[in-house]
């Protein structure tokens, strides 16, 4: 593996477990300056902090290899890794969905505890939203599609390269009960990235997918609303059937 995939990979790492030292650190900062701060709003300014610097150090390392465009020679042309890109996101949900359905069957409790604590932060702080929609997408494709699946796939084939990459993936969620649900995501984003060779295409599928599943749970109260009516229509228009 390159030097500059083991300096992301350990900066990663680190920014995972920085909240330790970087949230005492910001609250001491805020009261030193005299700017009162919650809890939930430094741990908020705290991820967009970290996630923002470490993704700064990922793109500075690969700026190189980016400009490289040898690397792209076999890739498919701009309007199909399009379509992929497009088309991914919908496998992206129907890989999910068929996870869900299968931890459903299994007894495993729907819904991610992770994703209601980011719903939870971005309600006290919408900036969060840059955070869970594209920075951390961008970055967990940088590490586990480019860096960790890319390496393995060069020693072994594609499923086992992918599996294990998924899994590594789905742990770091540490939501080791939806572990095939993450896995199945990880797997969606490997095969786009194997299939058209543009880490762009993944990193499109990735955003548009937390994007679409934070839309989702900050306007589910109007949703459920909007359901209840679309009942209430359906009930009354039936009655004259």
């Amino acid at each position: 593996m390159k030097k500059e995939y083991w300096i992301i990979l350990i900066a990663y790492i680190g920014m995972q477990f920085s909240s330790l030292i970087g949230v005492p650190l910001l609250s001491f900062a805020g009261a030193f300056f005299g700017k009162s701060m919650g809890n939930t709003q430094i741990v908020a300014y705290w991820l967009v902090i970290s996630f923002t610097i470490t993704l700064l150090i990922a793109l500075t390392l690969l700026r190189k290899e980016m400009r490289e465009r040898d690397l792209m020679r076999d890739a498919p042309t701009a309007g199909t890794s399009v379509a992929w890109a497009i088309g991914g996101v919908f496998l992206a949900i129907t890989a999910q969905a068929v996870a869900a359905s299968i931890e459903n069957m299994l007894g495993i409790e729907m819904g991610s505890e992770n994703t209601q604590t980011i719903i939870r932060i971005i309600q006290a702080s919408p900036i969060v939203v840059i955070v869970s929609s594209i920075i951390g997408p961008i970055l967990e494709e940088i590490v586990f599609r480019k860096i960790i699946f890319g390496s393995l796939h060069k020693r072994i084939n594609f499923f086992f390269s992918a599996l294990i990459s998924s899994v590594i993936f789905a742990l770091a969620h540490f939501e080791f009960e939806h572990i095939l649900l993450y896995s199945a995501m990880g797997f969606t984003f490997a095969f786009l990235y194997v299939k058209t060779k543009r880490i762009i295409v993944p990193i499109f599928a990735h955003v548009t997918m937390n994007t679409f599943v934070v839309i989702l749970q900050l306007n589910q109260g109007r949703i459920e609303n909007w359901l209840k009516e679309m009942e209430k229509i359906q009930a009354f228009i039936g009655g004259f059937l």
